[in-house]
């Protein structure tokens, strides 16, 4: 009885000192409300929580061997939805050589889709589910993206287990060049924010809830970390529009082989008597070819723009339409002895990469 006495005495000492007055309490759970975690990662949270249901997983199935041995094979990856119809668009790699593809979304729901379009040059991919109600991603401008910038990943790296995964990172690197397996050359958004396998076809978003690019690959090498890369969302947008109209992406192309890209060190070493351009090799019965081009011959320029990579050289075609008459400015090396270098322009009518 003494001791719930004395007890008692020294809580109402400590009251009416303001130890444990409301007016102290309510500022201390204040300030721990404000520095939670939310004070600080607002955006990031919002951006999850917007775009996750945008998210669906892609998984695409195919049947690989001959009578004896065959077996099914399945690739899985990431999708956006980018239409209230059911567009989604994901990664070409992902569904390359498919017999049948589904689609789940973050309800559960699983559905087969239809392939209306792919472009291995850009490595995308356009597919179609109906019948479904869908949640919509928002694309906002990757031209406006600056290195640095806060963006977040979402995808389903290991397929479904890890569905809807969100990292974050920062715009590491823009126009990074790349060329793929089969040769082509494109620019890249490069970020630290984590991709993984299954996260081909993802979103990358910025901190306003935009997907600014779709997630394509991650550089896996030994003793690198935080390299990953994301296909421009103005790209992105481009493509899918020509896949939604045409189911394919029509591209001018000259007939051309690239050999080499030349730089100053290579013509020193050569003694070449230019220290840039490409050297190329017409292809048999294209358009180069018809144009008298020959094997070897340096292209400095197209249409007066000056070529200096494959990807300016890339870059110069696509700019053209079919049909279009591009003018390259050449320069042919002698080959013999008593022939003299030859600079002059060739005019070749670009035909379709189909």
């Amino acid at each position: 009885m003494k001791r719930k006495l004395i007890l008692m005495t020294v809580a109402l000492l400590l009251v009416a000192s303001g130890f444990i007055s409301g007016q102290l309490v309510e500022p201390l759970l204040a300030n721990r409300q404000s520095t939670g975690v939310e004070a600080g990662n607002d955006s990031v949270i919002q951006t999850a929580r917007d775009l996750s249901p945008c998210i669906v997983g892609v998984l695409s199935y195919s049947d690989q061997g001959d009578f004896f041995s065959q077996r099914r094979v399945t690739k899985s990856g990431s999708g956006v939805v980018i239409d209230p119809s059911g567009y989604i668009v994901t990664n070409n790699h992902v569904i390359d050589g498919s017999d049948r593809i589904e689609v789940s979304f973050h309800d559960g729901r699983r559905k087969t889709a239809k392939l209306i379009g792919k472009d291995r040059r850009t490595d995308l991919a356009l597919l179609k589910v109906d019948g479904v109600k869908v949640t919509v991603a928002n694309f906002g401008d990757s031209d406006s993206l600056v290195v640095g910038q806060e963006v977040v990943a979402i995808g389903n790296p290991m397929g479904e287990k890890f569905a809807r995964t969100v990292t974050v990172g920062v715009v590491s690197g823009l126009n990074r060049i790349l060329t793929t397996e089969e040769g082509f050359v494109f620019r890249l958004i490069q970020t630290d924010a984590a991709i993984n396998p299954g996260n081909s076809g993802g979103a990358l978003c910025n901190l306003k809830g935009e997907v600014i690019g779709i997630n394509t690959v991650k550089i896996a090498v030994s003793g690198y970390e935080g390299m990953g890369f994301a296909i421009p969302s103005n790209q992105v947008v481009q493509v899918i529009n020509d896949l939604r109209v045409k189911g394919r992406v029509e591209r001018p192309v000259a007939g051309l082989q690239v050999v080499h890209e030349l730089t100053s060190e290579l013509a020193t070493y050569y003694n070449l008597p230019v220290t840039y351009g490409v050297a190329v090799k017409p292809i048999k019965g294209g358009p180069a070819e018809k144009a008298g081009l020959k094997d070897y011959d340096i292209i400095r320029a197209v249409n007066g723009k000056k070529v200096q990579s494959v990807y300016d050289l890339q870059e110069c075609l696509f700019n053209c339409k079919v049909g279009d008459e591009a003018t390259l400015s050449v320069t042919r090396l002698a080959r013999k002895s008593g022939e003299q270098v030859k600079n002059f322009d060739c005019k070749v009518t670009l035909c379709s990469d189909g």
